[in-house]
């Protein structure tokens, strides 16, 4: 049912309270191709679990919120499990039943906001983990021609906290489904970050399991995240830069407390919380818009902090580390201005 002029705020993690010209639920992939059909010529907005993007404005365009579900099994053999999942699908409670299940692979992409949909466009990952390592393929509709198509691993480009959707085919396509490949047994666990194996040791854990992983990342999560329930947030705001080994050596002679991820390619992440927090920011206020006091990653909203607020404390978070740093950090929200 087409609905008008709506308020967003119950639709975005962030609490931001902006309106909706027009908002109408979809609910199936055919019901999608229709309203598509009989909507050619109007302005689309797509809106999943509303987890990662920041609104600054008004929406005139139809808001097509996708409410898709389903979960089914494609395949299976001895060693693995390939899942189809709609995109409407909360993508926590997703893991949640892959663990029931005892599927491994998404463990620790326990409690990431959002829904399934949103997953591929991100590439959403946490603690050394990416949605590209289990990934095969996500099914979704060309908005203009309705023509649906397959996008493979190759085809998504992924990259971190990227992907071909929000670049070369960026709002074309709506992704209806996601496919993925999970472990039946002998899982690879991922326990490589101090702080999950920190949880391990402390619970006295030394054979754990997939749940084992999953319980870690929740209390982790939940130690440095706000529940966006409680308080208006997006997650991480920004993305952990990644630099050259030589800037890396100048930077740490510098600062030789900066923590450091060394890549493969001989690069270095360097946390992007750390820099926010050595600059000054963390636990800081600004009206409704502040900075949280347990994760200087994540930008928070008080109560009624407009978008525009928030996207100007992120811009002056941004200029304040490069001028200290002269290292600039990219938002991993979606900003829509």
């Amino acid at each position: 049912m087409l609905r008008e002029n709506i308020s967003l705020k119950p639709f975005n993690t962030f609490g931001i309270d902006v309106n909706a010209k027009y908002f109408i639920e979809i609910s199936s992939e055919e019901e999608l191709i229709k309203v598509l059909a009989s909507k050619k010529n109007q302005e689309k907005f797509i809106l999943g679990g509303g987890s990662n993007m920041l609104l600054t404005k008004d929406i005139d365009a139809l808001i097509l919120y996708l409410n898709i579900k389903g979960k089914e099994i494609v395949s299976q053999d001895e060693a693995s499990v390939t899942v189809r999942v709609a995109a409407g699908e909360n993508w926590h409670n997703f893991v949640l039943w892959c663990i029931e299940n005892d599927y491994g692979g998404l463990e620790n992409l326990s409690l990431i906001p959002g829904n399934v949909g949103t997953a591929p466009i991100q590439n959403i990952g946490a603690y050394g983990v990416e949605l590209k390592d289990v990934f095969i393929s996500c099914e979704a509709i060309h908005l203009k021609t309705l023509k649906k198509r397959t996008f493979t691993l190759s085809d998504c480009k992924f990259g971190y906290r990227d992907s071909i959707f929000k670049h070369e085919i960026k709002g074309e396509f709506v992704i209806t489904a996601v496919n993925v490949k999970l472990s039946r047994n002998n899982h690879s666990l991922n326990t490589s970050y101090g702080a999950i194996e920190e949880f391990l040791n402390s619970n006295e854990i030394n054979t754990p399991t997939i749940r084992d992983v999953s319980n870690a990342v929740i209390a982790i999560r939940k130690s440095k995240l706000p529940d966006p329930d409680e308080i208006g947030n997006s997650g991480s705001f920004f993305k952990n830069p990644i630099i050259s080994a030589s800037d890396f050596k100048k930077l740490s002679l510098k600062y030789p407390s900066v923590p450091s991820y060394k890549l493969e390619d001989g690069k270095v992440k360097v946390p992007a919380g750390w820099l926010i927090e050595q600059s000054g920011f963390k636990g800081k206020r600004y009206g409704d818009a502040g900075v949280h006091k347990n994760q200087a990653l994540v930008l928070v909203n008080y109560g009624n902090a407009s978008g525009s607020e928030v996207l100007k404390l992120a811009e002056k978070i941004q200029k304040t580390v490069a001028e200290k740093f002269n290292i600039h950090i990219e938002t991993e929200v979606n900003i829509i201005k």
